[in-house]
């Protein structure tokens, strides 16, 4: 089984730059007087005098309330504080809350939010975030992230530092991100794909008759309904039919507004030209559904009901693997053989996402300007960007390793999980107790609320040379094993991963993560716009459900037509040039930065 890959010159690469980096700055600010170790070990700061509450505004966190349990715990040991989280997913979502608070003048003491799409701009004009610039002076994690920071806080269009991005990275922006199958791979029920013999698939359009002969495998679902190769929904609409548009993501493509552009920075392509990718997708789930593939109910349910039928068996293809995976990958049906995984489709090349050494700005952490102690809030910022606050900062899907000590160990220089860690892990168990030295609680419970990834998630770490994902690592693979995975690796060159299968046979299409903000519409062109996505969409969904083909091609110039005619080209220019603009700025990121 081949191991993932990670290239000598990337890892030496970061460890030189850390201890460059840690030669330039020295130590960190924080006071060194008063010292403890943690259950596993490590020394830690806790010489702040004063116990504090910490108001987290976070924009992404699930929770609302105290922090609790062993992350609380560590935060406490460290830095004598607790997390209030304020979460606006909690309390009704929406910008709601935001506009409330931010009306009385405080924010949060920490802000976790976007600060792209103007809100850096209207929150420093507000005075509700601090300039940093006097509190990370000598703070040697951050120090490492001054380009994404300074890059970052040009958003607020004032001087001064205003924000740390998130998923920053000292991998390649041309390096895929994933730590297992590509985002927008084609996945199927790789089950019955062997039972209809894994034939070969050299296009999108050669998928149908295969998925047909599955569907007949298939039989009824496991609560005995109706099995369809693809299960649509409508609640994520927006510029286009957005189902539809995943299916150009198999050739590379990402969409702009009405323009679809090829990221290896080849091609730009109007939405509703007869020959984009774009109307391929459509002619594909029409041809689908003549052949009885497409769920009837598309046309009226939500993601949550699709959901639902994924786990019922119902549904044969995931337009994301993570979907299929999620759902229907059940240890029960695992155990049975039974799954979704990747599948090849010869000419395809799959839509990945880059790592970002200039930090994603859509998620940014930054210090209210009302903030009881902003140094210590900037030192634990710091420590959410070191290793042990990588590591620690585990969230419930994003793979990182937790607590060593707790959850894995170093041995023979690898590491390996714990008996807690497999419990955590690999067993996924939700109720699993954490022991009272280590703050006690469920696992499950102790995860930080903050929901907050300082560092892109296949990120190594600098100190031991391991990936902080658990997932990348050897054990794992071992560990996590079934009868469908070996299969598919069995059918795959041995490669134990698609990330790893597709990247070796150039079948990733990797959108660069380079910060990239294009032009705002005016107004005029926001009004046009609207109403082009409406006919849009109307006449994608229609086409898809065309009785014959001479309906389907009727409906394609009904809504090139009615676009065209309420001013579709004057939004296209713009979109088209952002894309132009956004290869320029790809470009001459990597040109300089070889």
């Amino acid at each position: 089984m081949k191991k993932s890959r990670f290239t000598k010159s990337v890892l030496s690469a970061a460890l030189c730059l850390t201890m460059l980096s840690s030669m330039l700055t020295g130590c960190s600010k924080g006071n060194n007087d008063n010292k403890t170790e943690t259950p596993g070990g490590t020394e830690t700061e806790s010489a702040y005098k004063d116990f504090i509450t910490v108001d987290v505004f976070d924009s992404q966190a699930n929770f609302q309330g105290t922090q609790s349990g062993w992350f609380a715990k560590i935060v406490k040991d460290k830095f004598n504080m607790e997390l209030n989280i304020i979460a606006p997913n909690v309390a009704g979502g929406g910008d709601t809350l935001y506009q409330t608070r931010s009306a009385n003048g405080n924010l949060g003491d920490l802000i976790l939010t976007n600060a792209n799409q103007s809100r850096l701009k209207d929150l420093v004009s507000a005075d509700l975030v601090l300039d940093l610039t006097d509190y990370i002076g000598n703070e040697k994690n951050l120090q490492e992230r001054m380009d994404a920071i300074e890059n970052t806080s040009k958003l607020a269009e004032k001087d001064g530092l205003w924000a740390v991005p998130s998923q920053t990275s000292l991998l390649s922006p041309t390096e895929p991100t994933e730590a297992t199958d590509p985002t927008c791979a084609p996945s199927v029920r790789w089950d019955l794909y062997g039972q209809v013999g894994y034939p070969a698939i050299n296009t999108l359009e050669d998928l149908l008759p295969v998925l047909k002969q599955m569907q007949e495998k298939a039989g009824k679902s496991d609560s005995g309904k109706n099995v369809y190769a693809f299960s649509l929904f409508q609640d994520w609409d927006g510029d286009i039919m957005q189902n539809a548009g995943s299916f150009t993501a198999v050739y590379g493509y990402n969409t702009q507004g009405f323009a679809l552009y090829d990221v290896a920075g080849n091609d730009i392509q109007s939405m509703i030209d007869s020959n984009s990718q774009y109307v391929r997708a459509l002619k594909f789930l029409y041809d689908a559904n003549q052949m009885g593939l497409v769920d009837p109910e598309s046309t009226t349910q939500n993601f949550d009901s699709v959901s639902a039928k994924f786990t019922d068996g119902a549904v044969l293809y995931s337009l994301w693997p993570w979907l299929g995976n999620g759902t229907y990958n059940t240890a029960d049906n695992l155990a049975a053989g039974k799954g979704f995984a990747d599948v090849t489709i010869q000419d395809g090349k799959y839509l990945s996402f880059g790592n970002t050494p200039l930090g994603d700005n859509s998620f940014a952490i930054m210090i209210g300007s009302k903030a009881k102690d902003p140094q210590r809030l900037a030192d634990f910022i710091d420590w959410l960007y070191s290793p042990e606050g990588v590591m620690m900062s585990a969230t419930q899907t994003g793979g990182k390793c937790g607590p060593e000590g707790l959850t894995w160990e170093m041995k023979d220089g690898k590491p390996v999980f714990t008996e807690f860690g497999k419990k955590a892990f690999i067993e996924m168990d939700q109720k699993l107790e954490v022991p009272e030295e280590w703050g006690g609680g469920t696992w499950k419970d102790g995860i930080s609320a903050l929901n907050y990834n300082a560092v892109g998630i296949t990120e190594i770490n600098k100190e031991t040379g391991i990936n902080y994902n658990y997932q990348r690592w050897e054990e794992y693979a071992d560990l996590t094993a079934t009868t469908l995975s070996k299969d598919w690796s069995a059918h795959n060159e041995n490669y134990a991963t698609g990330i790893e299968y597709y990247k070796d046979k150039n079948m990733i299409a990797v959108n660069p993560g380079i910060p990239f903000s294009g032009a705002d519409y005016t107004t005029d062109i926001s009004a046009i716009k609207e109403q082009c996505k409406q006919i849009i969409v109307q006449y994608s969904w229609q086409m898809v459900f065309a009785k014959n083909q001479a309906e389907f091609d009727s409906l394609l110039k009904e809504m090139q037509d009615t676009a065209l005619g309420l001013g579709y080209d004057q939004v296209y220019a713009v979109d088209k040039k952002t894309c132009e603009d956004r290869y320029a700025v790809n470009k001459e990121f990597l040109a300089n930065n070889q």
